[in-house]
C-alpha cells in the first residue's frame, strides 16, 4: 500500500477528513434515486485523479460500504501499483476474452477482483493493454459487467481515463449515476472544465461537480491543522497532523446553474484571479 493511499494509512489526518467530506458531499446529493456508479475523469494526465478515485474508495469503504474500484484506464492503468495487487489478468482480458498469457481468459468476472488490504475495498485492475481500449468499453459485455457490479457491490467507482486524450471515460459515463472531474489548481483551464461537461452532458452523462486537486496550504493554515488524542494517561492532548504540500477542494461545486461557469469559486475575486492565471 503506498503513501498517497493517506486516508488507510493515515485516518485522522487532515486530507483524510476532507476525503470523509467529499463522501458526505455525494450521498447527500443522491439521496433520491442511491448512488450506486460513480467515474472520475479529468482533463489532463498528472491532475490527481487516480490518486482522489483511491481515496475515496477508502473513504467509502471506511464507512462500511462494499466498494470496488475499476481500473478503466487500459491504456496506463496504475491502481494496481496503489494497492499492491496483480495486474494481470484485468478489465481488458475479461473484455476481449484473452488471458495475460494469450489463451482464453476466464468467464467470470469474480476471477478479475482483487481483495485489498483495506477492509471491504475490492479492485479490479486494467489488465493487459489492447489494441482498441474504446472499442471494448463500448461492448454490450461491458455494460453488462456494470450492472453485474452494481448488484454486487453497494458502490462502484470507475477511475477513467482523461477527457482531453482520448473517449474512454465518455464512453463510461452513460452508463453510471454520476461523474466527478478532478482538476488541478491553477493548471487546469476554464474552457478544458467548459469542453469535458458539454461532451458528458452530450452523450448522455450526469456531472456532480468538480473537485480542485494540488490547492497549496497556507503556513497559517498548516499551523492552525490540530487533532485532538489522548496521551498513555489518558488525558487530552493537542497534537499537530504532518504537514503537506498540496490539499484539496473537498466540496464538490455544485453543477450548473443556467449562467454560471463549471470551474466557479465562491465568490467573484476569486473567479477573476483563476481566469488570470490559466
Amino acid at each position: 500500500m503506498k503513501k498517497e493511499l493517506i486516508a488507510a494509512r493515515e485516518p485522522k489526518s487532515p486530507i483524510s477528513e476532507l476525503f470523509r467530506t467529499l463522501r458526505t458531499n455525494i450521498q447527500f446529493m443522491n439521496t433520491k434515486s442511491g448512488l450506486k456508479s460513480l467515474l472520475l475523469t479529468s482533463a489532463s494526465p498528472s491532475e490527481g485523479k487516480s490518486w482522489v478515485s483511491s481515496n475515496l474508495a477508502t473513504t467509502f469503504a471506511q464507512a462500511g460500504k462494499k466498494v470496488i474500484l475499476v481500473d478503466c484506464d487500459m491504456r496506463k492503468g496504475r491502481l494496481f501499483s496503489v494497492f499492491n495487487v496483480p495486474p494481470l489478468p484485468g478489465l481488458s482480458n475479461y473484455l476481449s476474452g484473452v488471458g495475460s498469457d494469450g489463451e482464453s481468459g476466464d468467464i467470470n468476472i469474480e476471477a478479475y477482483i482483487r481483495r485489498t488490504e483495506v477492509s471491504n475495498l475490492y479492485l479490479i485492475p486494467a489488465g493487459s493493454i489492447p489494441p482498441n481500449p474504446s472499442e471494448l468499453l463500448v461492448t454490450e459485455k461491458m455494460a453488462e459487467t456494470m450492472q453485474k457490479l452494481e448488484k454486487m457491490f453497494d458502490i462502484v467507482i470507475y477511475d477513467g481515463t482523461p477527457t482531453n486524450l482520448v473517449t474512454d471515460a465518455l464512453i463510461i459515463s452513460r452508463n453510471v449515476d454520476t461523474t466527478i472531474i478532478v482538476c488541478a489548481y491553477k493548471s487546469t483551464k476554464v474552457d478544458e472544465l467548459e469542453r469535458i461537461k458539454r461532451d458528458i452532458l452530450n452523450v448522455g452523462g450526469k456531472i456532480a461537480g468538480v473537485v480542485i486537486n494540488k490547492m497549496p496550504i497556507s503556513q497559517k493554515e498548516y499551523y492552525a491543522s490540530y487533532y485532538y488524542g489522548q496521551n498513555s494517561k489518558g488525558q487530552m492532548v493537542r497534537k499537530k497532523t504532518h504537514k503537506n504540500k498540496v490539499n484539496f477542494e473537498a466540496r464538490i461545486k455544485p453543477e450548473l446553474q443556467r449562467d454560471s461557469r463549471l470551474y466557479n469559486m465562491d465568490d467573484n475575486k476569486d473567479n477573476d484571479s483563476s481566469e488570470k492565471d490559466n
